[in-house]
């Protein structure tokens, strides 16, 4: 599976001045929009949200290349140089991510497909996420996303706006809707389609999830849906080791990928037994495609967190990049007497209202608490990693404490 194709390949890019922050911060952001977008369109089949992945990654090339230059001419003297090596390991780290996403886009945009079965099993392990144009008539047309008010009125986050050729990936509260803004909603299916009837003016048909029909294809999706799962949180662990200059994390971070890997071996065997029992076997490529890119992604994970592993030490622009993208990391103590403190975690998200996710614990007397499944009850003295928008960090510090 080639990174460039020969239009790509062709595309001029010359130095312009730019921050190094703010270009890793998009860079960030575009990465995990990937992600999201990418196993959604094949979830959903749709050929409109692979097109979206593309375009972004085009635009990550761009980015990356831009960064590149800027870092080169940042290292004046070895010194500079030793502590910005690991920048370029991040830069490296978002486009391999990218390339890996539009893999995943193109079994739908080349009709490469996948088993029915598959789709079923991704309904659990993507969170919705649906494109929807903003229509002429629509009560948002005109409006801010804060004086919508969507996450606390449904739950759902507009996470990125396509605006003719320009992207808004971290729309805040004074961003306006327009109508004709592309936009790409998360959250509960409830509210996601409540939200998409008011914007498009269209009802959100969900897809009915089909049952798997061989066993053995069976364990191979559960396998591939664990992998996705796994690779998703080793990102996530590893921009939360170079928030915090962590090399706890970023060995969980390389447990991650050596879990991935094992996970690869199996579901590869798992795949080639289904074969004997599918009616068409060519139907599996979208599969194997699919783990390919998969396994691809938490490699990524760890080439971020080199320079934590090495000892290096972390640029401060690359801190700064992390705290400023659009979903937040952040640490957190559970004080005794908290409102969190006996809070049970189901799925990775707290039983409370806030759309905060979390991805480590750290418990004094028994070390990290790792996966995407977290099934514990908070204690008082545990360190969370957890990641969420600004406004819910904020609300889950204050429940903390």
């Amino acid at each position: 599976m080639g990174r460039f194709d020969g239009r790509r390949s062709r595309e001029a890019v010359s130095y312009e001045p730019a921050s190094v922050k703010e270009l890793l911060v998009e860079m960030k952001d575009t990465a995990e929009l990937l992600i999201d977008l990418s196993y959604s369109a094949v979830l959903h089949a749709s050929p409109s949200v692979a097109r979206e992945v593309v375009e972004l990654e085009h635009r990550m090339d761009v980015l990356q290349m831009r960064a590149r230059m800027s870092l080169m001419l940042a290292a004046r003297k070895p010194s500079e140089a030793e502590t910005l090596a690991p920048v370029l390991g991040v830069v490296a780290a978002a486009d391999r991510v990218s390339g890996a996403a539009g893999d995943i886009a193109k079994i739908v945009i080349e009709e490469i497909g996948l088993p029915e079965a598959m789709r079923g099993a991704l309904t659990e392990g993507v969170e919705t996420l649906v494109r929807g144009t903003v229509a002429d008539e629509s009560a948002y047309g005109g409006r801010t996303l804060r004086d919508v008010d969507l996450e606390s009125e449904t739950g759902v986050r507009v996470i990125a706006i396509h605006r003719g050729d320009d992207w808004i990936l971290n729309p805040g509260p004074k961003t306006r809707l327009k109508p004709g803004d592309v936009t790409l909603l998360r959250g509960p299916e409830s509210g996601v389609a409540e939200v998409h009837l008011t914007l498009t003016g269209e009802p959100f048909e969900p897809d009915d999830a089909p049952d798997p029909a061989i066993d053995d294809l069976e364990r191979a999706v559960d396998s591939i849906v664990l992998m996705k799962n796994l690779s998703e949180l080793a990102v996530d662990l590893a921009y939360g080791s170079v928030l915090f200059d962590n090399e706890e994390l970023a060995e969980e971070v390389y447990n991650l990928e050596i879990e991935v890997d094992a996970l690869q071996s199996r579901f590869e065997a798992w795949t080639l037994r289904a074969a004997k029992e599918a009616e068409d076997p060519v139907s599996l490529r979208g599969l194997i495609h699919l783990g390919v890119a998969t396994e691809e992604i938490s490699d990524a994970a760890l080439e971020i967190t080199e320079g934590v592993l090495r000892d290096i030490g972390v640029h401060p622009v690359v801190e700064m990049a992390v705290k400023e993208s659009d979903e937040i990391i952040t640490r957190t103590r559970v004080e005794r007497g908290s409102d969190l403190a006996g809070t049970r975690i189901a799925a990775g998200v707290p039983a409370t209202e806030i759309a905060t996710s979390v991805l480590a614990i750290r418990r004094p007397e028994e070390g990290w608490l790792v996966g995407p499944d977290l099934d514990t009850t908070v204690r008082a003295g545990d360190v969370i990693i957890a990641k969420g928008t600004r406004t819910s960090a904020a609300e889950f510090a204050e429940l903390a404490t």
